[in-house]
């Protein structure tokens, strides 16, 4: 006779125990009818998600420092290291061009904002101050300096990844110069502090339902679900255009390295709902690192191609800026030459590079396209005001697959990627799920068999099963022994 089976209730109240995924997601659900109920109360849940978010911002800067300093040393090739940033510059902005010019061609075929004929006058300007808090986008020259630290802490201290970047190809280039023998301690310190970051990276995880709950019911109670009949036409836009170049995505991934972005998506079904949730890449970001590297990807690889893409790949945005430049000029009654919309794309090549982390990045760098132009006024951009919010999902999923499949495709063309490695983790044939749930995994498994050992038809079943002989073990009662120890 079979063993007892748990009962749907323990069945869904385990799942929601070990899965991450079905946590957020209930989370998510529970955020939105909040929000929507009690409005009122949904807006003062805003340190919910704060709170998450700064505490993953502490451990990035010193998880990126740890995973280059121990790829380039690893590596041993400082060289490979060079190459490696060289092509992921080259994919970034092949890729964010390429998103620009498809928001730019769908804005134009269809047109989101013609018809609206806004009298530009009427917009409040000030709101648009308020949002960016009367910041301004750094210059080509200011980007480059604000990229060179100024002291090895402040570079942590401010949570600067470019800086931090530097600091660890300057380490990791010295560990190599030197050598193990010269420095034997150094580079077993960093392994072991990337191991305790990781540790830590999963107590904070645990804190993601939570966050995701609060963050989503603001939005709700703030914005209501009246802004998407409002702007229905931009955001449809908007999310067809991020479809398309995901789809682009897709095929680039598979040609590249023969892995399918649908299983890579699946794979990380947990940090992409949990990117949603927040609104934010950053708060994955350890997570999606943990991931790729067991996926295959080079220690090297990972560490430098991710986080600079958080600077200089920003797909998703790239998108929105170029379909909203368009929808602003068209929604205040200005038809954009084609000189001017190559300015455009020019424009925004450029101002849409190390927008992460500035308040407001999208608003500044409409602003400062729409003044290039000298056609738009500047204060049209108070037009997205509302709307924006609902855009984050479109641009935290465009961004993050983006970087995701740039590390592949840069690792493929380095040759640092075990393939096989990754099919089979995409195809779920080799364990790959970070190590923040196994005490509970474990607890449940200790429960079940608890369980079933209580169970009449069990007991029943091992008492007859006791041989009188000494005998050699069963191949099925091997396996059941092998089992735990192999997991």
């Amino acid at each position: 006779m079979s063993p007892s089976v748990p009962s749907p209730p323990r069945r869904v109240a385990r799942i929601l125990r070990t899965s991450l995924f079905a946590q957020v997601a209930c989370a998510l659900v529970l955020g939105i009818v909040v929000g929507k109920l009690w409005p009122g109360v949904a807006t003062d849940l805003q340190p919910l998600g704060d709170g998450f978010t700064r505490l993953i911002k502490t451990i990035i800067s010193p998880l990126v420092f740890c995973v280059v300093v121990v790829g380039i040393a690893k590596a041993g090739d400082l060289k490979a290291f060079g190459r490696i940033g060289l092509k992921a510059l080259i994919w970034f902005e092949v890729a964010s061009t390429l998103a620009l010019l498809i928001g730019l061609l769908a804005a134009n075929v269809v047109q989101p904002g013609s018809g609206m004929n806004v009298d530009p006058s009427t917009l409040d300007s000030s709101a648009v101050d308020a949002k960016t808090g009367g910041g301004s986008l750094p210059s080509t020259t200011e980007f480059i300096l604000n990229a060179l630290p100024t002291s090895f802490i402040g570079a942590f201290a401010e949570n600067s990844l470019l800086q931090v970047l530097l600091l660890a190809c300057l380490v990791g280039a010295a560990l190599l110069h030197l050598g193990h023998t010269k420095v034997p301690q150094v580079l077993p310190a960093i392994e072991q502090a990337q191991e305790i970051i990781f540790a830590i990276v999963g107590f904070v995880m645990r804190l993601a339902p939570i966050a995701v709950f609060g963050a989503m019911a603001v939005l709700i109670g703030q914005y209501g679900l009246g802004v998407i009949e409002t702007y229905a036409k931009l955001i449809i836009l908007c999310y067809a255009a991020a479809a398309f170049f995901i789809a682009l995505l897709a095929i680039a991934l598979r040609v590249t390295t023969g892995l399918s972005l649908w299983k890579f998506l699946r794979y990380i079904r947990e940090e992409m709902l949990l990117a949603l949730g927040t609104a934010s890449t950053e708060s994955v970001m350890p997570r999606v690192m943990q991931k790729l590297r067991k996926a295959g990807a080079r220690d090297d690889a990972v560490g430098l191609v991710l986080p600079t893409g958080y600077s200089f790949n920003l797909d998703g945005a790239s998108l929105y800026l170029s379909i909203g430049t368009l929808f602003i000029a068209q929604a205040v009654g200005v038809d954009l030459s084609l000189s001017q919309q190559i300015t455009v794309i020019l424009v925004l090549m450029l101002t849409s590079k190390g927008m992460a982390g500035i308040p407001g990045s999208a608003f500044l760098a409409l602003a400062a396209t729409a003044s290039s132009l000298g056609a738009i006024p500047a204060g049209a951009v108070a037009l997205l005001l509302g709307v924006d919010r609902i855009m984050d999902s479109m641009r935290v999923v465009t961004n993050l697959l983006g970087n995701c499949v740039a590390v592949f495709a840069v690792s493929r063309w380095e040759g640092a990627l075990d393939q096989e490695r990754a099919k089979k983790v995409l195809n779920g044939e080799v364990g790959s799920a970070p190590e923040a749930t196994d005490d509970a995994d474990e607890a449940d498994e200790a429960q079940d068999a608890a369980d079933q050992a209580a169970s009449p038809v069990v007991a029943e079943g091992a008492a007859t099963a006791v041989p009188d002989q000494a005998g050699p073990p069963s191949v099925e009662a091997t396996a059941k022994d092998a089992a735990p120890k192999a997991g």
